[in-house]
Parts: C-alpha cells; structure tokens; sequence
C-alpha cells in the first residue's frame, strides 16, 4: 500500500509504502492500545481523585448505608403491620369460636342432648395418614386468605346456630305453654267430659270438664305455663283458679279447698297453684278441670293422654 504525502503549497512531498504487516500494528494500537492507555490512565486518576477526595467516598457509603438502614425500617414496619392484622384476626376468630362454644353448649342443654357426645370443652377428635405432598410450608398470602374465609364460614355458623337456637327456644315455649298432663299428681279419674247423669238431679247434663278424685288437701297442679287470670270463688265451681296460657288456651281448676296463686301470678308447668277440695257444688274430694279453646269447652281427654 502507498501513501502520497502532498503540501498545501509545494505540492508532493513524498511518499509512504505501507506492508500489510504494518497496517496490522497500526490497527491493533489505534483499538486495543490506545484504549487500554485510557483506561490505565483513567484508573489511576480515579485512584488518585479517591486518595485525594475521601470524604467523597465516604459520604457516598454512608448514603448507601442510609438508603438500606430506611428500607429495613420499612420492612420492618410492614411486617409489625401484618402481625398486627394478623393478631387482631386472631383475636376476632377466638370470639367467634368462644360465642360458637357457648352457643353450642346451650343447645346441647335445649335439646338435651348426651354431653359426652358432644362436649364444646374438647378439641374434636380428628387424624388421617400425612401425605407427601402435605408437607409444604404455607405461603403467607394463602394463609391470610385462610384465616378471611375461616372468620366468614364461623360468622355463618353463628348465625344459622342462632336460628336453630330460637326454632328450639320456640318449640319448647310451645311444649310448654299447650296444655297436657294430669292437672294432680295423685287421684283418679272420676268422671268424663260430655253428656253424664247429674249427680244432684239424676237428670241428663253436660259436663264441661273432667273430675279427678283424691284425698282432700292434695296437691293441684297446672298443666301448662301460663298466668293466672283468676283465683276467686265462683258460682257452681267453689274456688276456681283459672290460667290463660297464649294461643287461645285457658285451664280452670274447680272445687279448691285453698288456693295458693293470685291473678297476675305466672306460673310454670308442674308448679302447685291449689289444694284439693270440695267446695261449691260437689259431692267430695276432687278437683274439677276444664280445657277451653278461645272461651268455649272441649274434651281435656287428648290434653291429657298427650303427656303421655
């Protein structure tokens, strides 16, 4: 290769032969050497700046240091957050299932159901082999999402125990306030509801009740809860306890030798509001029970074998 040397005003001033070897070096220094001088160079410029300025270096790391010192901080923070959440959850979950125990257990009473078979004190039992694949830590989003659909199932739970717990309640107020049972806890039955021969006439009558006989000063009981809407004597019936018991129903308890209760009084199935007697218009010891539906009279016969 040749190379023509020219000068801008005596012309030619000479000329250069290049071999291919020399055009190798030449671009082998313009590519590799020169730029390894500056970077050699730029090297040792900035080690020296760096023994020169070191407060800028040491200004620099601090800033790092700062930097990483406020993300740990933070991480830190959002990770008190979280177990603050996750405590608060917690802690709503164990209301839950405290309400869930109580509740549990006042329905086990209502229903009288066997304790042992389902005890609110204990864990239930429960096992299965482990598997393999069970093994796996869970993932913390996962958990939390977990613990979210735990407190909605134990809210719905709450709920429909609370229904249940009411549909019961009801239930056993109704057992409660119907009238059934025999109205003494001693005596026999002496005489039916309907059409009977009056024991002072001999005529035909209507009987409105049913008569149980006894021993004078026995016990008279109420067949139903209720309240008493009157403990008086009263024409025919000697001294009279009548009970309003809801729905339409009222009991009457005639021939009373003493009375034990007094109107407004509530009273519980079973509880003792009279003493058997023969007042009024009777031929002996008994006590004389009516059943009324919505004021009107009917046979106590159904009220009574529906205790049994």
């Amino acid at each position: 290769m040749n190379i023509l040397l020219l000068k801008r005003k005596k012309g030619c001033a000479g000329l250069v032969t290049l071999s291919q070897k020399k055009i190798t070096i030449l671009l082998l220094s313009f590519f590799v050497v020169l730029p390894a001088t500056f970077l050699f160079a730029g090297y040792h410029m900035g080690k020296a700046y760096m023994k020169a300025h070191p407060d800028d270096i040491t200004v620099a790391l601090q800033s790092e240091l700062d930097a990483q010192r406020l993300q740990v901080v933070e991480a830190t923070r959002d990770a008190g957050e979280n177990m603050n959440a996750m405590a608060l959850k917690l802690g709503q979950l164990q209301a839950h299932v405290i309400r869930l125990d109580a509740l549990g257990q006042r329905l086990t009473k209502i229903a009288k159901l066997d304790k042992g078979e389902f005890d609110f004190d204990s864990a239930p039992a429960v096992g299965g082999p482990e598997l393999a694949s069970d093994t796996k830590a869970m993932p913390v989003p996962d958990f939390v999402h977990s613990l979210n659909e735990l407190s909605a199932q134990l809210d719905d739970r709450t709920k429909q125990l609370q229904v249940l717990e009411s549909m019961m309640m009801n239930h056993n107020l109704q057992k409660e306030v119907k009238p059934a049972g025999r109205p003494v806890t001693r005596g026999w039955l002496s005489s039916y509801f309907g059409r009977r021969t009056d024991p002072f006439t001999g005529r035909w009558a209507f009987h409105s009740g049913i008569d149980f006989a006894g021993r004078l000063g026995s016990d008279i009981i109420a067949v139903a809860a209720g309240v008493v809407t009157y403990a008086a004597p009263r024409n025919g019936y000697g001294n009279l306890v009548q009970i309003n018991h809801g729905n339409g129903y009222s009991t009457r308890y005639g021939h009373c030798n003493r009375i034990l209760v007094k109107v407004g009084d509530t009273v519980k199935k079973g509880e003792v509001i009279a003493k058997m007697g023969t007042t009024g218009r009777s031929t002996g010891p008994h006590v004389h029970f009516e059943v009324l539906k919505n004021g009107h009279a009917i046979n106590p016969k159904r009220f009574i074998q529906a205790s049994r």
